[in-house]
């Protein structure tokens, strides 16, 4: 019988596994990025030939599918990357979250179509104090929009009409404060939404979660809640 690893060995095994996983995605990514170029220069020959429009729509379906591809497979080369940050002092989180939800509101009302899955609006509730600390706010920001919207799917999932409500609080920590968003998602998604791969959303929101540890904090979902701590100054 072969020996188990060692916690240092299987640790060196799952590093290894980890970056052959990053350039084998980046391969595809590169093959990817060929067939768009392809299909794009067909795409721009049908127009001028004036084909019917029924076709022209296939082929535009089609880069916009391998668009959707070559973006998942971007965040899984960045989920296999450590994530690093750039802190900056004095960035409120009640700006953050407010400058998220208008950007997902505006994406709803522009064209229901565009929306796909997600039902809306977002509305935020938050204290009046100031939920100041040190964030990247641009990966900070990218990350809470991601849950955002994995928050609206799940609402969406579960036929759920209405509001995305989402809470921000300001909570003693020991000796310290930490700022609390709370996403109300209506009904338990059944498993751990931050620490799964079951699929593009799934990832995205453990590539949330990640950036959300590395400001020190954490994510994890409480059964109807989608709750995120983050450390203030």
């Amino acid at each position: 019988m072969k020996p188990l690893l060692t916690e240092t060995e299987d640790k060196r095994a799952l590093i290894a596994l980890g970056r052959a996983s990053v350039q084998i995605v980046h391969d595809l990514k590169n093959q990817l990025n060929g067939l768009k170029l392809y299909a794009t220069f067909l795409r721009k020959r049908m127009e001028k030939t004036e084909r019917p429009e029924d076709e022209l729509d296939t082929i535009r379906k089609l880069i916009a599918g391998l668009d959707r591809t070559a973006d998942d497979l971007t965040m899984i080369s960045e989920y296999g990357y450590p994530v690093q940050i750039k802190p900056q002092p004095g960035i409120d989180l009640k700006i953050v979250m407010s400058g998220v939800a208008t950007t997902l509101n505006d994406h709803l009302n522009a064209d229901p179509r565009t929306a796909g899955a997600l039902v809306g609006p977002v509305t935020i509730v938050a204290e009046p104090a100031s939920l100041a600390g040190e964030f990247d706010s641009t990966l900070l920001a990218d990350a809470l929009k991601s849950i955002s919207r994995g928050a609206l799917k799940m609402m969406n999932n579960k036929a759920r009409d209405g509001a995305l409500n989402i809470e921000l609080k300001d909570q003693p920590n020991g000796a310290g404060r930490e700022g609390l968003i709370e996403w109300q998602i209506l009904d338990p998604p059944g498993h751990d939404v931050f620490h799964s791969f079951a699929g593009s959303d799934s990832i995205r929101m453990s590539l949330a979660a990640k950036i959300v540890e590395a400001h020190g904090g954490s994510a994890e979902c409480d059964g109807a809640i989608l709750r995120v701590r983050l450390p203030l100054a």
